[in-house]
């Protein structure tokens, strides 16, 4: 079969396009013929080395796919830590979820990792169980990428007021269709100061952070008394630095997120599908693909990631 293959440590260059040995499924597992792949930051940072557990090169890449189970014909959306960028992938049923009536493949490939992680972001928030009193504000960076549009979503069902930040007018704009409400261009203006004006010096409840570097204490500097920080990535490439004494003055505090780790707690992954699939027989979730590549040019399609390029999903095809 053909895969993409991390053929040692480095960027985009490193991706290659081999034939390697069909999986032959282990004990518990079911073989799938992939039809689409999902692109995330976590495999950019796997083609570099960065990603914790990762075996080393050559290995297939991919964690992120949607394809057919070939004992049942069923389609499903699947989710591995490796593996997935290839003709067909063997895994264990438990991280495999049927894909919604009337979703193409490319719908399906954009689904776990965006879905789940934003799901588990308002979960780490205490933002799932109803709120009686003021809409929650919650500030998403890199708003327009793939978990960011699928926060949005889930922020709009559960009534959130939004603010999020993007390198464009263009891409805030179309967030705003999706419900955003208050859209920051990063290039043009300091977020921090944004947020202290939108909020009238109030700051926001959560922080969605996935940048690193500065960003996670800048973050607190944004939130309002016993506001949350939700981590779960670090773009920048660089180790978040916090001074513990910024959570002191109002009770704030930081949590981590690691879909790698949640996505091995059973009970966790079942209650977060069952409203995940409800609210998607619903129609109310939808996920953004904004670009479709050939599984041929994998290369190109992770610069669009690491050059910002990319608005929602980024996701190859198989033929």
């Amino acid at each position: 079969m053909k895969a993409i293959v991390i053929s040692r440590l480095g960027g985009p260059e490193v991706l290659e396009l081999r034939d390697v040995p069909t999986p032959v499924p282990g004990a518990g597992e079911v073989l799938v013929r992939v039809e689409a792949v999902g692109i995330n930051f976590a495999d950019i940072i796997t083609a570099h080395g960065g990603y914790p557990g990762s075996p080393k090169p050559p290995l297939v890449a991919g964690r992120e796919f949607c394809g057919v189970v070939e004992s049942s014909g069923q389609r499903v959306m699947g989710y591995a830590q490796w593996g997935a960028f290839a003709d067909y992938i063997a895994i264990r049923p438990e991280l495999l979820w049927a894909a919604p009536a009337g979703w193409s493949a490319e719908q399906g490939a954009a689904f776990p990792v965006n879905y789940f992680t934003a799901y588990f972001a308002y979960w780490k928030a205490g933002l799932l169980d109803g709120n009686s009193g003021p809409a929650p504000r919650v500030l998403i960076h890199a708003v327009a990428g793939g978990v960011g549009t699928a926060a949005v979503e889930i922020g709009k069902l559960l009534g959130a007021e939004m603010y999020g930040t993007s390198s464009s007018e263009e891409k805030l704009a179309r967030v705003k269709e999706l419900g955003l409400q208050y859209g920051i261009n990063y290039k043009q203006r300091d977020y921090e100061e944004a947020i202290k004006d939108l909020t009238h010096g109030e700051g926001v409840d959560v922080v969605f952070e996935m940048l690193g570097g500065e960003h996670t204490a800048k973050s607190v500097r944004c939130l309002r008394d016993f506001g949350r920080v939700i981590v779960y990535g670090s773009a920048t490439g660089q180790r978040s630095e916090v001074d513990t004494r910024s959570l002191y003055a109002k009770g704030a505090s930081v949590h981590g997120l690691w879909l790698t780790y949640l996505s091995a707690k059973r009970d966790l992954m079942q209650a977060a599908w069952k409203q995940l699939s409800a609210w998607a027989a619903l129609g109310k979730l939808n996920p953004v693909v904004g670009h479709v590549l050939p599984l041929e040019q994998a290369s190109e399609a992770y610069r669009l990631l690491l050059e910002r390029k990319n608005f929602g999903k980024v996701v190859m095809t198989l033929a």
